[in-house]
């Protein structure tokens, strides 16, 4: 298979990505985990909320995974402190991030690719030295997205409670980044 053996990079998202990413924010596999079916977006509620300049002025940095020439996902990352909306209130480190994503088409699933794309999110933000702890929050039932932060050198730290419901919080620090040791 193709996708285990190419890097999965990222490139910044671009307002041209938009109905491509209305698409993938529509199809059963992502909408189970990413708002339900009463959040489906139409092209407009994407390009109203998704468009690079308003997610910036969320301390938002959304990108397209590659693999190759082909985009297979989506991800973004966020300044977790002052995120607002009863998100991280009680985050007081600037250098923590938060990050999501998906991967687009359900045949790509379970290959190892959502590790890779983690994995090179990791790495990206890291690249940054005031970065200091990554954090994630997958639902408690989604397995999948657990294992693969896992897998990535994530550590499931509590459940905790979001302003969308119960959630895993798992974190990724530089120190464990940097180790030798390190899944990543």
């Amino acid at each position: 298979m193709p996708g285990t053996t190419q890097t999965v990079s990222l490139r910044l998202m671009s307002e041209h990505d938009l109905p491509m990413l209305h698409d993938w924010l529509n199809r059963p596999h992502i909408v189970e985990w990413w708002g339900g079916e009463q959040a489906r977006p139409t092209l407009a509620e994407v390009r109203e909320h998704y468009l690079p300049g308003v997610l910036a002025r969320g301390s938002v940095t959304p990108y397209i995974a590659m693999l190759g020439d082909e985009p297979i996902g989506y991800a973004q990352s966020y300044v977790a402190l002052g995120s607002g909306d009863g998100w991280w209130e009680d985050e007081t480190d600037p250098g923590v991030r938060g990050i999501d994503q998906s991967l687009a088409n359900p045949t790509q699933l379970g290959k190892g690719l959502g590790t890779k794309l983690v994995r090179a999110l990791v790495e990206l933000l890291f690249s940054d030295p005031q970065v200091t702890k990554i954090q994630t929050d997958p639902e408690p039932n989604n397995h999948r997205a657990i294992r693969c932060y896992e897998k990535a050198g994530f550590v499931q730290q509590k459940i905790i409670t979001t302003p969308d419901g119960p959630a895993v919080y798992m974190v990724q620090t530089r120190q464990a980044f940097e180790s030798p040791n390190s899944a990543a």
